[in-house]
Parts: C-alpha cells; sequence; structure tokens
C-alpha cells in the first residue's frame, strides 16, 4: 500500500482558488497549454507567459489563447513570475528548473508537471537558491495526443496531481503549489517522490509498456481484424516515442520492478491456461474486474 496524504478534498477546493499575476509556463504543449488555458479561464493570472523554443508554435498557442505573451528567453520569461511551471520532457526540467530558480522574484515558486519525480528533485536540490521554492508535482491528466493544439481548460478538473515535497520543502511554498493546482480544478495527493514513482510506475509507466508491446506484437495480417478492444487496449501505445523513451528510462528501476510483478501474475496466467485449471484462470480474470470495476468509468 502506497501512503499518501489527500491535501484538499473535492468539497472544498473551489473555496482555495487563488489568483495571481503573472504565471509562466516553460513549454507549451498538451499540458502547459492546457495550464495556460485553465488559467485564462477561470480568470487566475493577469499574465500568462508562455517560454519555448519554437516561435511559431508559441504564436499558435497566442492565438488559441493559452497565452498572452510569448519569449524564447527563459530567464526574460519568468523574471515577473510568481509562479513558473516547467512542461518540458523529464530530462530537461531540471536544467530549466534551475534556470527559472536564478532569474524569478524572491519568493517565486517553481514547481513541474513531469512523470517521474525522483532524479527531477534530486537533480535541483543541492543547487537550489533558498527565497525560491520549488515543489515538484505530476497531474494525472493527459493524452496519447501531443501539442497546445490539443489543450483543454478543463483538463484538470477532478484530476489527482501528486505534489511530492521533501524534508526540505517549506510550508510556505507547499501550500502554494496545493492552491495552484487545487484553482485549476485538481484534487491534490502528497507523496514522496520515491512513493510518486513507485505508484506511478504500475499505473502508468507499465500499461504504457504493455500497451506498446502489445501494438508491436501484431502482424500486419492482424490489424484489419483489430476492433475497439485492440483498440481501447492499446491506444496509449500512440503517444510521442521520445517523450516516453525519457520516461521509462528515467523510472527505470521501478518500471523494472512493475515489469517483474506483471511477469509473475502472466506467468501464473500461462500456466493455469496451459494445465487446463480453469478456476484460477477464472480468479486472475476476475481479480482484474473487481481492480479496474473500483474505478468506475
Amino acid at each position: 500500500m502506497v501512503p499518501w496524504v489527500l491535501l484538499k478534498s473535492p468539497r472544498t477546493r473551489m473555496l482555495q482558488m487563488k489568483s495571481w499575476d503573472t504565471v509562466t509556463i516553460v513549454g507549451v504543449g498538451l499540458i502547459g497549454g492546457s495550464v495556460g488555458l485553465a488559467l485564462r479561464k477561470r480568470g487566475l493570472a493577469r499574465n500568462v507567459v508562455g517560454v519555448g523554443r519554437n516561435q511559431s508554435k508559441l504564436r499558435k498557442a497566442q492565438r488559441q489563447g493559452a497565452i498572452t505573451a510569448a519569449t524564447q528567453d527563459v530567464e526574460h520569461g519568468v523574471s515577473d513570475a510568481d509562479v513558473v511551471v516547467i512542461c518540458t520532457p523529464v530530462e530537461s526540467i531540471g536544467p530549466f528548473a534551475e534556470r527559472a530558480a536564478r532569474a524569478c522574484p524572491a519568493g517565486s515558486l517553481v514547481t513541474d508537471a513531469g512523470s517521474t519525480k525522483s532524479n527531477i528533485v534530486a537533480s535541483v536540490r543541492p543547487k537550489w537558491p533558498r527565497e525560491v521554492g520549488f515543489v515538484g508535482s505530476h497531474p494525472l491528466a493527459g493524452s496519447e495526443k501531443s501539442g497546445c493544439e490539443h489543450g483543454q481548460a478543463n483538463l484538470f478538473e477532478d484530476r489527482v496531481t501528486v505534489v511530492t515535497p521533501t524534508a526540505k520543502t517549506s510550508e510556505k511554498h507547499l501550500k502554494k503549489a496545493v492552491q495552484f493546482w487545487n484553482s485549476l480544478g485538481s484534487v491534490v495527493i502528497q507523496m514522496s517522490p520515491k512513493q510518486h514513482d513507485q505508484a506511478i510506475a504500475m499505473t502508468s509507466h507499465l500499461p504504457h509498456v504493455v500497451a506498446s508491446i502489445l501494438a508491436a506484437s501484431a502482424g500486419k495480417d492482424h490489424l484489419p481484424l483489430a476492433a475497439s478492444g485492440w483498440l481501447d487496449t492499446t491506444r496509449i501505445a500512440s503517444g510521442n516515442v521520445d517523450l516516453w523513451k525519457q520516461i521509462l528510462t528515467d523510472n527505470q528501476p521501478q518500471v523494472l520492478k512493475a515489469i517483474d510483478k506483471f511477469e509473475k501474475t502472466l506467468h501464473s496466467f500461462r500456466r493455469a491456461l496451459q494445465s487446463g485449471r480453469r478456476q484460477t484462470v477464472a480468479r486472475i480474470l476476475a481479480k482484474g474486474k473487481e481492480n479496474r470495476d473500483s474505478l468506475g468509468n
């Protein structure tokens, strides 16, 4: 069982909404664009600054209404920020966070939306200025699609966001991070970085591995017969390959443990099927159904 703490119940979230003068989003893709759209729809920030490498994509995000201003310069983009949200691939979150911390005002919060936490938190901790806060975050929302054009203002509503403070995280900065994600509609859960990575390896990273291997195992002659079951099960295999390569290698120890557990259950199922033990086959299927049905739709 993974220990966690629910920081705000759904009933009280709307009472916790807070606004900021300037929020800067580094990486205005699906998640970053959705953060911007949510901030603007809810009137939570007077200025939403987008930082990215591609000027045309930034202009597109501005036309879409996800950001109010754009720049390719990180230091310039965060110079007035109350909150900085790093929404880049996991390998670049640490370097961008450190650059932001050196350039944003004292008292600012830097957070992220990365799918792994241990390495990110460990990489920023030794070099972090005291006057700026960092709280690792992971909103459990998204899609196999990428790009700001697929962003949604309601992407985070009633979805869990995990925050991963450490012993060095101040109460003030943790509260600010919780308020930020609450204000976007999220239910916020607190875990340690390691607890997060263990849980997410099983519920997010392993499913992507399984979906991808299932899709890769199908022969071309099988695909014309792929109906809703196969399509639903393999949908996430359409995710960005480079992004997922980074996620899986960054969380390698926990992903390997999740694969080991999956292989053990799969091996038990295979032996039961091979030996005709129908009750064991039914028991494993029933356990899967029970777990899935407990979550609803």
